[in-house]
């Protein structure tokens, strides 16, 4: 076994839980008990928060007790909305996302930055993630090895509709500057389409604790082997990963009613 694996009995309950730390941060600082959003996002790059903050949409919600981030609520398409920005990596997102659902999120999705492995047409696009390769250390705390971390059956049943996507497997690293070319050419064959930093973690978090979330990863770049790389439009992309959350969201409200 690897060295890592040990103790790590993924069925034993955490001592640790977030509902206790939140508790504390908000009785140190003298915060409100009140609920988030049911519906939340994850945006490891920031470039949606930093749009609505530049745009005047985003309003501070200053009873969220996570220590490490700031969450900022705000409308759009008629729907209420909690976002934290820069949340990037499998830990501190999996930090954030259980926060989150202590406070009251219902549904989560995340739309993160990443790099083409498999060439399916010219970035910027978006991947619906079904499943992801565990090439991190944080979903091993949270299921029994295995090579990949899968989305919820029921949570991709009720996104089947959504349309004007890729849809398939990513490769989840918490390295991305250890990418080696024998690691992509052999994820490429296996038909891995894309490489980013959280999804095997969330999706992990999901599967273990039966937290609905999804994850897109936002085709931005070709690890900058050539010019021009990491483009991804006007206002970095933001008004169309804004619009596929909103999409996101009314579809898995429709699956709920």
């Amino acid at each position: 076994m690897h060295p890592l694996l040990t103790l790590k009995d993924t069925q034993a309950p955490s001592v640790f839980q977030p509902a206790n730390l939140l508790r504390e941060a908000r009785r140190q600082r003298e915060l409100s008990h009140d609920d988030v959003p049911e519906l939340c996002l994850l945006d490891p790059d920031g470039d949606m928060v930093r749009y609505l903050k530049r745009s005047g949409q985003a309003h501070a919600v200053s009873h969220w007790a996570c220590y490490h981030s700031e969450m900022w609520r705000f409308a759009w398409d008629g729907l209420d909305l909690g976002i934290v920005g820069c949340a990037v990596g499998a830990p501190y997102a999996v930090l954030v996302a259980e926060q989150m659902f202590a406070s009251g999120c219902r549904f989560l999705i995340s739309i993160t930055s990443s790099g083409q492995i498999s060439p399916l047409r010219p970035p910027p696009y978006f991947i619906l993630i079904e499943q992801a390769l565990r090439d991190e250390g944080t979903s091993y705390h949270y299921l029994p090895p295995g090579r990949f971390s899968k989305a919820s059956p029921l949570v991709l049943e009720r996104l089947s509709g959504l349309a004007n996507l890729e849809r398939g497997t990513v490769w989840t690293t918490d390295a991305p500057y250890r990418e080696t070319e024998e690691a992509i050419a052999a994820h490429r064959k296996e038909g891995i389409l894309a490489v980013e930093m959280e999804a095997a973690a969330l999706y992990a978090l999901s599967t273990a604790k039966n937290l609905p979330l999804i994850c897109f990863a936002h085709v931005t770049n070709q690890m900058a082997q050539s010019g021009d790389d990491f483009e991804k439009g006007e206002n970095s992309g933001a008004l169309e990963a804004l619009d596929l959350a909103a999409r996101t969201a009314r579809a898995w409200l429709d699956g709920n009613t």
